[in-house]
């Protein structure tokens, strides 16, 4: 019984209930922006007939533009009637007005923007049809009575007698109770359509958030990486370097001591081995902040690249060709394989020179180290290239080694640039 009464509350509120007010906004709404869509749709499958011909083409690529941007266009009543929302498509990655043509041509959510602008006419529109005769229909019928009631005529419809216009109120009132549930499949079948061709599927909407949470991730360790080299350089290594000026002041009041006695002696070689402590101390906390944020990144990459060239035990020759500066995580995987590749050329070599060129272009930053050594180097071959592989995966990049037997010896890491 309980359950026959939730179904009777519900059919008996669904006429009045928000949702469906808010539904019968959304078709009327939708279907009137579906009518320049489908102007659209119809545009573009006239250039696609077109599109062998030197006019033909650039009008459909004009279309699938104007078409990719109808997931917002078609987003806005969604959003405020619905409450409902999809992201919007991702950018092109083609270089160049050719580049760019090329990837729209070939981009899939473009096409399935075209094609929803196609059908959703339709839809839109026997949705709005329906509806507006259901409505208008129930309630000229529910109001028949009142109608026939006045003594100036029987109103919008003829009726023999007054208990005639209570049988139509009756028809009039069964309407309004059933349209709302036809409206509702056919607000299923609209949030159908779009789900399958404005939004992303769930393997891309999958995708998208893993690069997300893989961005944030790898932003937030490098914050962190930073903040620990910071926390290092001004607190413990700046202990360290007090302790050491006041066992130095030590060293020399000891030494000013009348006498020299055996413990005097003691103290000063004690002294003097806890000095040689803190210095080793020092130089292996250098040399992990150095490990963790170089400080030579403090003044950009080209600046570190140079430097780091001029340290390394071969004539290096540096080309940097950048036109801003690369985000931390990106600069830093560049700046180490950098310094490993340098640091392989010297030792296992037998290189004479070395060169070093960083380029990029719209969409990477490629690293390219060169030396006229000996060859014969792999990922495998315990040289640190293996761990420059991982980390230029772990970036969406590559490392490529090209190292024949005699040389040269070229090893290229290709990272996205953002």
């Amino acid at each position: 019984m309980t359950g026959a009464r939730r179904l009777a509350r519900e059919v008996l509120r669904a006429p009045v209930a928000a949702e469906t007010w808010r539904s019968v906004a959304y078709t009327l709404s939708t279907a009137i922006l579906a009518a320049p869509a489908f102007a659209l749709a119809v545009a573009g499958m006239a250039a696609l007939v077109a599109s062998l011909t030197i006019v033909g083409l650039p009008v459909l690529v004009a279309v699938l533009a104007t078409a990719r941007g109808t997931v917002r266009y078609f987003r806005v009543p969604a959003r405020v009637f619905l409450g409902r929302s999809w992201p919007d498509p991702a950018p092109l990655e083609g270089r160049g007005l050719f580049g760019w043509a090329r990837a729209l041509l070939t981009d899939g959510r473009a096409w399935r923007a075209l094609t929803c602008c196609f059908l959703r006419l339709p839809l839109a529109a026997a949705t709005a049809y329906l509806t507006l005769a259901a409505v208008g229909v129930g309630l000229i019928s529910l109001t028949c009575p009142a109608w026939s009631a006045l003594p100036w005529g029987s109103g919008p419809l003829e009726l023999d007698s007054w208990w005639d216009s209570w049988t139509v109120a009756t028809g009039g009132a069964l309407v309004l109770l059933v349209f709302p549930w036809p409206l509702r499949l056919l607000m299923y079948l609209d949030r159908l359509m779009v789900e399958t061709l404005l939004t992303p599927g769930p393997t891309a909407r999958r995708i998208a958030h893993l690069e997300s949470s893989r961005a944030l991730l790898t932003a937030d360790a490098a914050t962190t990486l930073r903040r620990l080299e910071r926390d290092l350089h001004d607190g413990t290594q700046a202990r360290l370097v007090s302790l050491g000026v006041a066992l130095s002041r030590i060293e020399q009041r000891i030494g000013r001591l009348p006498g020299d006695t055996g413990d005097t002696g003691e103290i000063h070689g004690l002294v003097t081995a806890t000095q040689a402590s803190v210095e080793e101390g020092l130089a292996e906390l250098r040399d992990i902040v150095r490990g963790i944020h170089p400080p030579a990144l403090d003044d950009g990459l080209a600046t570190a690249l140079t430097t780091l060239a001029a340290r390394s035990g071969l004539p290096v020759a540096v080309q940097v060709g950048l036109t801003r500066q690369p985000a931390d995580t990106i600069a830093t995987t560049v700046y180490f394989a950098a310094a490993e590749l340098l640091t392989n050329a010297a030792r296992h070599s037998g290189a004479r020179r070395v060169t070093l060129c960083l380029s990029e272009n719209d969409d990477a930053l490629r690293l390219t180290v060169t030396d006229d050594g000996d060859g014969g180097a792999t990922p495998g071959a315990g040289t640190g290239l293996a761990g420059l592989a991982h980390r230029a995966e772990a970036l969406d990049g590559r490392l490529d080694v090209r190292s024949p037997p005699g040389g040269p010896t070229s090893v290229i890491m290709t990272l996205p640039k953002a």
